[in-house]
């Protein structure tokens, strides 16, 4: 038996921890299958604490509570009745500064508020005998520290954004081995960042504050116990770096030529410091590189570069003999040249300035872009003089999935490179355009994928934090958090529905019910916002994005969708109250007037936009997808006819993608559960535009923003809003983890687990795995010969029901697990199944084409063929529903079809 290091809170380091009293989980490998535990011990500086619990994930911290800068190492040991396991390795913990009250320093800021990125110094003599030492630290603006020339950390662009007049992060670093004794220089670049930087595409600089600022504070321990500390205050001085613009935006512009800079006396600034808060998640650091796939000359003579992957980050090269260097990058190329259309007023440009010193590697400091492509001028560089370095919020990965389709594995690739770059600090919307916003509504989609492809629990608790400090007193959510827009009462459904669903979703994924009580004003003040504002139970009129981006939707008016936003919005009503009563049944509390608004809510949906036949108002695929999944149809008829109709429209529309930003998430999950798996693969599976393979088809590595951002011909979306790193339709990657894999939770923190995967004749394998908080879970099919066969590991702590096709279902402990069964998918004999049968019948084909011939449904028998090709696994009597998208007869020739094979 094998028990895991301590883990506190949602930290993996937890070095500047901002609680006294931090929760512990581990996790238990055995190979006993009967095993389950009954009580655990804890020891902590030579105390033992006993509890009798099967739990091991978030337990409460036995001990007395910290202090502030304390250091404890905590060891676990677990039993089962009378047996014990050994004990854990020690894990440590390390308390930051808990109260305003321990920081001695002050904000400083340099006299001069403007030119090139300033650097704060201070030089510190020390005593001998240093035993540990920590650097407290963060800025108005982002901060890169340095000790004795070595670079403290491996931040990027710390302290990373927040709502700053609400919240502010400090970074704890240990720099014992920077200092020396007698004289240390302590040096602090400062760049604009969130805080001073141009945010949104107004223009606006200086949202926070127009003036740079360091706070910092160096504690030294020497071996005798005595303290010394070395705080920001007058005694630092400024001087000028050569980094003469940064901006997150625009890029870096950098000097690199020696200039002797004026030493000007700094500026204690009164700042509070009761917003400092310590860091709940990972910071952003350099996560990889990537060496260049191709250089080449553009067609106007342009060196052009591609890294083969869309990333965020820089570009670092090495020059021989240049003077002046600039790298202009974006994510994909138009006739030839740099697509920079799609950035809008970002530059995203990087420059340096160099002495004639031969060989020199550049790189930016300040600043990050998105991109696959860059342009290099003024210097002669070949592929392995440059690489892509790639930043982000270092999360831990958590998932995975695999299948036996290469497209839709390079879909999960892009759908997992698309949060790499998004979840920068934030989560954002995009990473390259004059944008770059944690929009609410994307995250509130995608909040049940990125968890679990990563572990985003303290990630997004902190942005959590943030979204409440910045609700307004009304209840109204801000679109974007942090809030730069100041919308005045924002109140768009699925967009500040947020406040209620990512909260729930870190509850189910990590079983952390301390985020439902930190956030439960928040939720309910939400709901309560927004049932004010309904007449007769539901929503009338108002500003709403409703089911943004239908790909009907023309370019310029990403609003015109086929789903009423009125609908949408009732619809989220319900499902965000429905939220909070169970929020409220967990946290213990009344839970009644919630329960009773969802109850009153459905019924006014049902009365107002549901017909006696299963319609709903405006009649459209996602306002489906919403009534069927949060079971907004009064009866099973209802129901019925509402899946039945889905189905239809799914099929009318040739299978292509007609749901924008709302309905996507829900519409295979709606198909699967009103018994139309088929055309739920069907439709994941769909290659032709707008579908979530086609930006595959077309070289994407990233998630686009649209379903159309690149045309088939090549050419950009003509639409000023395009981009091509958006995760929030990617979406549909957790439908593939819990269906097509089969691996979903069934309990908060995956303690409970269900197996259901929901094989098709389209794959021949699937698999996905998670490390939940017990451990990793792990489901794997394979179709082969006529047989079906499940592999599934299930964590210690947990347990599963498994869902055998064509079995009943089981229930599972921890171990590994097998069965064999018939497949599900196998055909039976009989009349022709496939598009590809019946192209191998010659005499029934021919009549076939004979017939679409004579509905204008084709030009000739080579053509039919060549267009029918994609479709070679799917029925025939599909077939003119994809050969009639320019053609109203496809419903009637689809019945003489039908009538002709039977």
């Amino acid at each position: 038996m094998i028990v895991s290091p301590v883990r506190f809170e949602h930290r993996d380091c937890a070095l500047g921890i901002g609680t006294a009293t931090p929760r512990l989980s581990w996790q238990v490998v055995t190979g006993d299958p009967e095993w389950s535990q009954t009580a655990y011990e804890l020891e902590f500086d030579g105390t033992v604490v006993r509890v009798d619990s099967a739990e091991q994930v978030l337990v409460p911290w036995p001990f007395e509570p910290l202090r502030s800068r304390s250091r404890a190492t905590v060891r676990v040991r677990v039993a089962c009745g009378e047996q014990w396991s050994g004990w854990s390795e020690p894990s440590t913990v390390e308390t930051g500064l808990l109260s305003a009250d321990d920081w001695s320093a002050r904000f400083i800021s340099p006299r001069t508020t403007d030119g090139p990125a300033p650097i704060l110094t201070r030089t510190a003599t020390l005593r001998p005998g240093i035993a540990t030492a920590r650097l407290y630290a963060t800025a108005h603006g982002a901060y890169v520290a340095t000790i004795n020339g070595s670079r403290v950390g491996d931040e990027v662009l710390a302290p990373g954004w927040t709502s700053y007049q609400h919240r502010l992060r400090y970074q704890t670093h240990d720099v014992t081995s920077l200092l020396h004794e007698g004289e240390n220089d302590l040096e602090v670049l400062l760049g604009n960042g969130w805080y001073r930087g141009r945010l949104t595409w107004s223009g606006q600089r200086a949202l926070y504050g127009d003036r740079l600022a360091l706070l910092a504070q160096l504690e030294v321990t020497y071996d005798d116990g005595s303290v010394e500390v070395i705080s920001t205050d007058e005694q630092w001085s400024a001087t000028r770096s050569g980094i003469l613009e940064d901006d997150i935006y625009d890029g870096q512009r950098t000097d690199l030529r020696f200039v002797e800079s004026t030493v000007e006396p700094v500026e204690v600034l009164d700042a509070e410091l009761t917003g400092l808060v310590a860091p709940e998640g990972p910071p952003v650091r350099i996560t990889e590189v990537l060496p260049a796939v191709e250089v080449w000359q553009s067609p106007s003579g342009r060196t052009l570069v591609d890294f083969g992957q869309n990333v965020v980050g820089w570009v670092r090269l090495r020059v021989r003999n240049a003077r002046e260097v600039t790298v202009r990058h974006a994510e994909v190329l138009e006739d030839g040249e740099l697509g920079v259309r799609p950035l809008r007023s970002a530059k995203a440009t990087d420059s340096y300035l160099l002495a004639d010193a031969g060989e020199a590697v550049l790189e930016p400091s300040l600043t990050f872009h998105g991109f696959r492509y860059a342009e290099i001028t003024g210097a002669e560089v070949h592929a392995e003089d440059l690489e892509a370095v790639v930043v982000g919020t270092d999360l831990r990965r958590t998932g995975w999935f695999s299948c036996s389709d290469e497209d839709l594995e390079q879909f999960h690739r892009n759908v997992v490179w698309g949060m790499r770059g998004n979840f920068l600090d934030v989560p954002t919307d995009c990473p390259q355009r004059d944008e770059r916003l944690g929009w609410t509504g994307d995250i509130q989609i995608f909040s049940p994928t990125a968890s679990f492809l990563f572990d985003t629990a303290g990630f997004l608790s902190s942005w959590l934090a943030d979204l409440a400090a910045d609700q307004h007193p009304d209840g109204s959510v801000p679109w974007v958090i942090p809030d730069v827009l100041r919308t005045e009462s924002p109140t768009a459904a699925a967009w500040g529905d947020a406040a209620a669903v990512v909260p729930w979703v870190l509850y189910q994924r990590y079983g952390d019910p301390r985020i439902l009580e930190r956030q439960f004003d928040s939720m309910r003040a939400w709901v309560d916002k927004i049932a004010s504002l309904t007449a007769d139970g539901v929503w009338r009129g108002g500003f709403q994005f409703g089911d943004w981006l239908d790909p009907t939707a023309p370019p310029d008016n990403p609003f015109a969708a086929k789903a009423d936003p009125d609908v949408v919005a009732t619809a989220h009503l319900v499902r965000s109250a429905e939220i909070v009563a169970d929020a409220a049944r967990v946290l213990g509390r009344d839970a009644e007037h919630y329960a009773a608004l969802a109850t009153r809510t459905r019924e006014a949906f049902a009365r107002h936009y549901v017909t006696s036949s299963g319609r709903v108002l405006s009649d459209a695929p996602a306002v489906y997808a919403l009534a069927i999944e949060w079971d907004l149809l009064p009866t099973a008829a209802q129901r019925e006819q509402a899946g039945q109709r889905l189905a239809d429209l799914v099929r009318a529309n040739g299978l292509r993608i007609s749901t924008g930003f709302v309905g996507t998430p829900l519409i295979t999950d709606a198909l699967t559960s009103t018994g139309h798996l088929d055309l739920a693969y069907r439709l994941l599976l769909e290659k032709s535009c707008p579908s979530w393979l086609y930006p595959v088809t077309m070289g994407a590595t990233t998630v686009w923003e649209r379903w159309d951002s690149m045309l088939p011909d090549g050419s950009i979306n003509p639409g000023e809003m395009t981009s091509f790193n958006h995760y929030a339709l990617g979406a549909v990657a957790d439908w593939m983890h819990r269906t097509i894999a089969g691996l979903a939770p069934a309990g908060p923190g995956f303690r409970e687990i269900t197996v259901r995967p929901r094989p098709h004749a389209a794959l021949t394998h699937a698999s996905a795995r998670h490390h939940t908080p017990y451990g990793e879970a792990s489901v794997a099919w394979r179709r082969d010969n006529g047989r079906f066969t499940l592999d599934v590991a299930i964590p210690v702590g947990t347990r599963a029901t498994v869902h055998l096709p064509g079995a009943e279902q089981i229930s599972i402990g921890h171990g590994q697990h097998s069965w064999t069964v018939a497949d599900p998918c196998t055909e039976p004999e009989g009349p022709v199944s496939t598009v590809r049968e019946l192209m191998d019948l010659p005499q029934l084909w021919a009549e076939t084409v004979a017939l679409l011939v004579e509905h204008g449904l084709g030009e000739d028998p080579a053509d039919i063929a060549r267009k029918a090709a994609p479709y070679l696994d799917f029925p025939p009597t599909e077939l003119p529903v994809f050969l009639a998208r320019e053609n109203p007869n496809g419903a009637e020739v689809r019945r003489a079809v039908a009538e002709l094979l039977s």
